[in-house]
């Protein structure tokens, strides 16, 4: 069972907001004394913190998925929904956070760094907090928006200022045992080190950490072996040390040789520009450690080498981790690398360009408001549709009870006072086009009717409705002349069908007789 992981896919979700209460306080004498209806509480964050007891993700290998606290929802009188926490995930120094395309969100390298990983939603707001001087009792409340979920990569780069890199049973887990308190895994036989091992090395004045990676070997930058899976635990690494077992027996190895296969490997590796560091790992500061010469016959083989190795430039240190010969010779050379590219980084800070924070002035209220959304023309059937995009459009999508007619007109107020009914009219829209607020997963379709915005708390509708909602038909010109003609033509039959009657004998007087007669007396 594995018991180091570096890195892990993480299914991550914010708390659900909580929705709004609507409610009536009821005394009495009081039947309606008014709204109380009390807010959701807000949903928890997921937070990523760098903790230094925290050294594997193996917690996040077994529970990928995490989801932060929901908010609770509002109750009456006045109760507000408890606000969800948030879920602080631990996570070891020098751990990168991508997405799935491999994009850097975060590089979390120092104790107590955090990330917000995903965000809790939004509570609703209950009737009480929407009431005003002209809608005194709303009958509707907003309903609480879902957290953020995203998928993140987590990746673990040690932090180590020199790396230690060879062959399998090199010696570099002894090396690092002697040179600091680290007491890692040492056994006789090949991929004894399975996971990285820090430890930290005092040289004078400067103190330095040191880091055994677990055993190359050939094409180990394709994916053999277990060098391509903890090769970026080389990357932040200011200078490598290539530990070389001088005493190996096995056929076709020999000091050179190991050293140029291991060299070939780094070269290609292609470093990620995450890590810190762009140089890439062939082109890094490199020291020779030719190791076990307390061994007679791996003395005298060092010996034999090691003019070859300082003909390329390179410089050999004989050791032995067993007698801890040469060790504190090598301790002060690593340290002065170290100290050398620490004094190169501040310089290029210190060089580097300032950037002029420029003062702005803050504008006049009356100036214009700042564009929190867009609207995109697009055709679909044949058919203009026009798409609305915007944090808050989309956001009031979410927190609207479609099921409430007042909860509906209130949202055609609340995009009319964005700007959104001006932009349609500027952008050519007609009553009945297709609107569509938000993007295809979770948009929301209605034909546009301009008549509906504006004036929701002038209105004396009852609670839960909106008068603007209901399907008013308006007879057309044509129509009206239609059914004039209609009533017309209805009042000539009903005089014919009296005076077919007056003829038949059933009246005994005209109709017609009656009103010429009556106006004769008139005039």
């Amino acid at each position: 069972m594995a018991s180091f992981v570096d890195r892990v896919v993480l299914h991550i979700s914010g708390g659900h907001g909580g929705h709004g209460c609507v409610s009536v306080r009821r005394e009495k004498f009081k039947p309606l004394g008014g709204p109380n209806g009390g807010n959701g509480g807000n949903g928890g964050n997921v937070v990523l913190r760098v903790d230094g007891q925290t050294t594997t993700l193996l917690e996040y290998h077994h529970s990928p998925h995490q989801h932060a606290p929901n908010g609770d929802i509002g109750r009456g009188d006045m109760h507000h929904g408890f606000h969800g926490e948030d879920l602080i995930l631990s996570v070891p120094e020098g751990t990168v956070v991508k997405d799935r395309e491999g994009n850097v969100l975060a590089d979390l390298v120092n104790i107590g760094d955090e990330y917000l990983a995903a965000q809790g939603g939004y509570g609703g707001l209950g009737n009480a907090a929407l009431a005003s001087t002209k809608r005194k009792a709303p009958g509707f409340a907003l309903l609480g928006t879902p957290g953020d979920e995203r998928d993140v990569v987590l990746e673990v780069k040690s932090i180590a200022d020199v790396a230690l890199v060879g062959y399998p049973s090199a010696g570099k887990s002894s090396l690092i045992a002697a040179l600091s308190a680290a007491r890692p895994k040492i056994a006789d036989y090949p991929f004894t080190t399975l996971v990285p091992n820090l430890g930290v090395v005092q040289a004078g004045d400067t103190r330095f950490t040191v880091a055994d990676v677990p055993g190359l070997i050939e094409g180990a930058s394709e994916g053999k072996g277990l060098g391509h899976q903890f090769l970026r635990h080389v990357e932040r690494s200011s200078a490598i040390a290539h530990v070389i077992d001088c005493a190996t027996l096995e056929p076709n190895r020999d000091p050179i040789t190991d050293y140029e296969i291991i060299a070939n490997e780094l070269s290609n590796y292609e470093v990620d520009p995450t890590a810190g560091v762009t140089v890439p790992l062939h082109e890094r500061p490199q020291l020779i450690i030719l190791n076990k010469i307390d061994v007679p016959e791996a003395r005298e083989l060092a010996d034999f080498v090691r003019p070859m190795f300082e003909e390329r430039g390179l410089r050999v240190f004989e050791i032995s981790t067993a007698s801890h010969e040469g060790l504190r010779q090598l301790s002060f050379a690593m340290a002065e690398l170290v100290a050398e590219d620490r004094a190169e980084q501040a310089k290029r800070e210190a060089e580097a360009p300032k950037v002029e924070v420029e003062v702005i002035k803050p504008k006049a209220m009356r100036g214009k408001k700042k564009q929190e959304f867009i609207i995109r023309k697009e055709e679909r059937n044949l058919e203009p549709l026009f798409r609305v995009i915007g944090e808050k459009p989309e956001r009031w999508i979410m927190q609207t009870d479609f099921n409430n007619d007042e909860a509906v007109g209130y949202l055609a107020d609340r995009l009319n006072r964005l700007g959104v009914e001006d932009e349609l009219f500027k952008m050519g829209a007609r009553a009945g086009d297709a609107v569509v607020i938000g993007e295809e997963t979770d948009a929301v379709v209605f034909d546009w009717e301009p008549t509906m915005v504006g004036g929701a708390e002038l209105l004396t509708s009852p609670r839960g409705t909106d008068s603007r909602l209901e399907e008013i038909i308006r007879p057309t010109r044509a129509e009206k002349r239609a059914e004039y003609k209609e009533r017309m033509d209805a009042k000539t039959a009903a005089r014919e069908e009296l005076e077919a009657e007056r003829k038949a004998g059933i009246w005994t007087e005209s109709v017609d007789a009656k009103r010429r007669e009556r106006e004769r007396g008139n005039s």
